[in-house]
């Protein structure tokens, strides 16, 4: 019976981990929100979930805290669900066509400490963000070159 058992804990991390083994060179094309068209590897991805990781332990993130996005499904957010859940945390999208009562009641409920959002969203957030308590800090998923002016406090850049 013991031969028909998992040898290791049922987590996303190491389905990411065996595409960057065993399918490395293996592209993920997505459109960036910047414009255009954004192309790197399962194996590239893996070094910059990592990091992406790494980040978040340093900003106090824990086993449980939950993170919300509010993006498009470009690269940075696939790094998203393999980065936060490999931390321990827990994911979950936001609709941006929410009513922006309904989009509050969910982030307090989930009791948020960070939201990634993509430039697209930007406004919703400044419109909605001093209902938000249980926010620590806001991350635009973008570069240095493209951050924008915000209302938002504790702001991040993504790619810093």
């Amino acid at each position: 019976m013991r031969g028909l058992m998992m040898d290791m804990p049922l987590l996303i991390t190491p389905i990411i981990q065996y595409a960057a083994d065993y399918h490395g060179d293996t592209e993920i094309v997505s459109r960036s929100v910047e414009g255009p068209i954004h192309r790197y590897t399962y194996g590239e991805s893996y070094g910059r979930i990592k990091k992406l990781a790494n980040a978040l332990d340093r900003l106090g993130i824990e086993l449980g805290d939950r993170i919300a996005t509010v993006a498009w499904n470009g690269y940075r957010h696939f790094e998203l669900y393999f980065g936060v859940s490999g931390v321990g945390a827990v994911l979950h999208t936001m609709n941006p066509r929410l009513h922006p009562q309904q989009f509050i009641y969910i982030v307090n409920h989930a009791a948020d400490k960070l939201i990634f959002l993509d430039l697209t969203f930007l406004p919703l957030l400044e419109a909605v963000a001093e209902h938000l308590p249980t926010v620590k800090g806001y991350v635009i998923m973008t570069d240095k070159a493209h951050m924008p002016e915000t209302k938002l406090e504790n702001v991040m850049c993504y790619e810093d």
